[in-house]
C-alpha cells in the first residue's frame, strides 16, 4: 500500500519538475520507512528515482503529513517549526522544491 502511495508521489514529483529544473543539486524525500523518492536536479534531464541515496538536502516526512502539504492542508513552515517535517543538509534546496512543486 504504502508503495503504491510512494510510487505515485514520484510520478506526479517528476511531472510538475519537468524534463529539466532549476534545482542544480540532488534531494530525497524519506517518508519514514514508508520509501523514497530522490530527485536528481543536476542531470539534463532531470531523474526521479526510488534509489536511497546520499543528497545535498533531504526531506523527513510522514506520508499523510506530505499528503496534507502537497494538497494545502499543512504550511511546509508550520511542520518544520512542529518538528513534523525535518531537514537535512541545505535548507535553501528545501525552500526551492517547495516553489517548484506548488506548479500546477
Amino acid at each position: 500500500m504504502h508503495e503504491d502511495r510512494v510510487e505515485q508521489i514520484r510520478s506526479e514529483v517528476s511531472r510538475r519538475l519537468g524534463p529539466d529544473i532549476a534545482l542544480d543539486a540532488t534531494l530525497k524525500l524519506d517518508f519514514n520507512g514508508a520509501g523514497v523518492v530522490f530527485i536528481d536536479g543536476r542531470t539534463s534531464p532531470h531523474k526521479v528515482s526510488a534509489e536511497d541515496l546520499p543528497a545535498d538536502c533531504t526531506l523527513k516526512v510522514s506520508l499523510a503529513d506530505f499528503a496534507a502539504m502537497t494538497e494545502g492542508r499543512l504550511d511546509g513552515t508550520t511542520a518544520f517549526m512542529m518538528g513534523r517535517l525535518r531537514v537535512e543538509g541545505k535548507l535553501a534546496i528545501a525552500m526551492k522544491l517547495g516553489a517548484i512543486l506548488g506548479r500546477k
